[in-house]
């Protein structure tokens, strides 16, 4: 079984930073694409940044050009520095993986409890 866990959700203010951390657990072989969607109160769940094996990034329109996705494939880790931080990026941000291979599954998709990200002004 895979399992993600997260850290770094906080309350900061307005053009603060801030970096999440998301770990797989498990006997994996390898993970395809990690990335990190957000849902705010009242709003779809929408996404943040994915990262594939290749180092490929791809972001939502939001956050380009403040938001940094990284990935270490050794420790099965994908990290999201958060920099210029805005009121409206308050939301539960959630890490997910896709493309999970392991002795017992292909291809699966797996996502993480979410962390609360609160950005006062």
């Amino acid at each position: 079984q895979v399992q993600l866990v997260e850290s770094g959700g906080d309350l900061v203010q307005a053009g603060g930073s801030l970096r999440l951390s998301c770990a797989a657990s498990g006997i994996i072989f390898s993970i395809d694409v990690m990335g990190w969607y957000r849902q705010a109160p009242g709003k779809q769940r929408e996404l943040v940044a994915t990262i594939n094996r290749g180092d490929s990034t791809n972001y939502g329109d939001p956050v380009k050009g403040r938001f940094t996705i990284s990935r270490d494939n050794a420790k099965n880790t994908v990290y999201l520095q958060m920099n210029s931080l805005k009121p409206e990026d308050t939301a539960v941000y959630y890490c997910a993986a896709f493309g999970v291979r392991t002795t017992f599954s292909y291809g699966s998709q797996y996502w993480g409890q979410g962390t609360q990200v609160t950005v006062s002004s």
